[in-house]
């Protein structure tokens, strides 16, 4: 296992304090055998999304550090933000990258999950590829009922918590650890104000769609209760939509669960599609962490598709244009070096 790369992108509750976002940064950069390639807070969303790439043992014990370092300075029932959340570390991801496979990444998340509960006494969740139950799988339904729900949640025998007390630890809240392939968090620029129709186009768009309903506009549910969905547009898509004050703007926020599957250009695509029918420009797009260099290749060689010059285009025109085409560079710099996977990873030895 020593050549073993693991990417670990945790995300805190915290996007404001300058301070605690730096004393976690710390606790992360302290351990030896990892690169911490970014550190992305956002104040309205409140919340920071931290990425590192490193050994195994190496993540593992950044992960925890931060964990405590979070323990002391987060206190989630003061906590307020536009994200979905549910614990001061929210959610904790471990992602394989090279000589290692997603069996290993799963048993590191097991084994993370553990020691969080039994450092901290807190309720662990194991969802993605190490979810013990299928029902797990999904983080969305996981965090189902935020931080908010949790007393409510964890009293409820099939909601026990798979490491940690089945109680409500009111600064922390609880904390989803798992295992996933390359996920991308990409948010949708909107020339509104008005978060409704960021909602409907993610409605729109999203692999889950929107709930069915009759001709009197009362939901439709399946013989067992279940409310049925229309689906959205885009598969391995899950989208929300939201407010920014810091760019005056609504956004679609989408995780992109595989991007080969559905890739950027395309959300990107369909987004436009559906403000347009709204009477609605999208005005660009943000990357949140980071981004393979596959994806914006991919991105890169459609938009040049469109003119006829993708034909024998360079590696740095391809990111060029993608940047250009997608708008990254809207609302903050979009800089290849430090938002690009593998250059901030430093395993590619070209640069755009």
């Amino acid at each position: 296992m020593a050549s073993a790369i693991v990417e670990c992108v945790p995300n805190f509750s915290e996007g404001r304090d300058r301070g605690i976002v730096d004393a976690i940064a710390r606790s992360i950069s302290d351990i030896a055998g990892l690169s911490l390639l970014d550190v992305d807070p956002g104040p309205d969303a409140n919340r920071t999304v931290y990425t590192f790439v490193g050994s195994p043992e190496a993540a593992a014990k950044a992960a925890i550090a931060a964990a405590e370092t979070a323990f002391r300075l987060i206190d989630m029932s003061r906590h307020s933000g536009a994200h979905p959340r549910m614990g001061a570390l929210d959610v904790c991801p471990f992602v394989p990258v090279s000589e290692i496979g997603m069996g290993a990444c799963v048993e590191l998340s097991r084994g993370l999950g553990r020691d969080i509960a039994r450092e901290l006494g807190v309720p662990v969740y194991l969802y993605g590829e190490a979810a013990a139950k299928p029902e797990r799988r999904s983080l969305a339904r996981i965090r189902s009922g935020e931080y908010e729900g949790l007393p409510a949640k964890l009293a409820r025998p099939e909601w026990a918590p798979d490491f940690g007390p089945a109680a409500f630890v009111p600064r922390w809240g609880a904390t989803a650890v798992g295992a996933r392939e390359v996920l991308i968090a990409y948010n949708v620029n909107l020339n509104t104000g008005d978060r409704r129709p960021a909602e409907e186009i993610a409605r729109s768009i999203r692999e889950s769609g929107r709930p069915a309903r009759d001709g009197a506009g009362e939901a439709l549910r399946d013989s067992g209760g279940e409310a049925i969905r229309t689906p959205g547009r885009l598969r391995q898509v899950r989208a929300i939509g939201w407010y920014i004050d810091a760019y005056r703007c609504a956004q679609v926020s989408v995780n992109l669960l595989d991007y080969r599957i559905t890739p950027l250009h395309l959300v990107f695509e369909t987004a436009r599609e559906e403000a347009d029918k709204l009477g609605l420009l999208v005005t660009g797009s943000e990357i949140v962490g980071l981004v393979p260099l596959a994806a914006m290749i991919a991105a890169g060689r459609h938009f040049l598709a469109e003119t006829g010059g993708a034909e024998g285009a360079s590696e740095a025109r391809l990111i060029e244009t993608a940047i250009r085409s997608l708008g990254l560079d809207s609302v903050s710099p979009f800089d290849p070096s430090r938002k690009i996977l593998e250059y901030a990873a430093g395993t590619m030895s070209r640069r755009p």
